[in-house]
């Protein structure tokens, strides 16, 4: 295992005989005791509902990842305390993928927990093309 994100963050893991150029880990471990966050899909939404950044990959995962960030502070926790994280892209363009990927990857550096990105139809709400889910660990209580 690689040493622990923090004191009492997750521990990540990269075993040998899996592929070494993959942008995250392979495995995340809670340290002992450790109190665990589930975040529903975050969505490119403002304040009010609405979809931001309509057509606009990059900005929807920039939206995206503001809200998961929200989301996880409210829940006493943190973008460094994320385990895995789930994200879905309503494209079937690899490339597209590819593109929310980057935004991710970045929103996470240095921090590059497990992860899935999956291409999908359609996501809840019109408009939306980027959603992210994650679990992280909780702060102390």
């Amino acid at each position: 295992m690689s040493s622990p994100c923090s004191a009492v963050g997750p521990e990540f893991s990269s075993p040998p005989g899996l592929y070494a150029g993959a942008p995250y880990e392979y495995a995340a471990v809670a340290p002992e005791g450790g109190r665990l966050v589930f975040a529903a899909g975050a969505c490119p939404l403002d304040e009010t509902g609405a979809v931001v950044a309509h057509g606009d990959l990059e900005g929807q995962a920039r939206a995206v990842l503001d809200n998961l960030r929200t989301a996880l502070e409210a829940a006493g926790s943190s973008i460094e305390q994320v385990l895995k994280t789930t994200v879905y892209v309503a494209s079937g363009d690899r490339a597209d993928l590819v593109r929310v990927w980057q935004v991710v990857e970045a929103g996470f550096a240095p921090a590059r927990p497990p992860s899935t990105l999956l291409g999908v139809a359609a996501l809840g709400y019109e408009g939306q093309l980027v959603e992210v889910e994650a679990i992280a660990l909780a702060g102390p209580d």
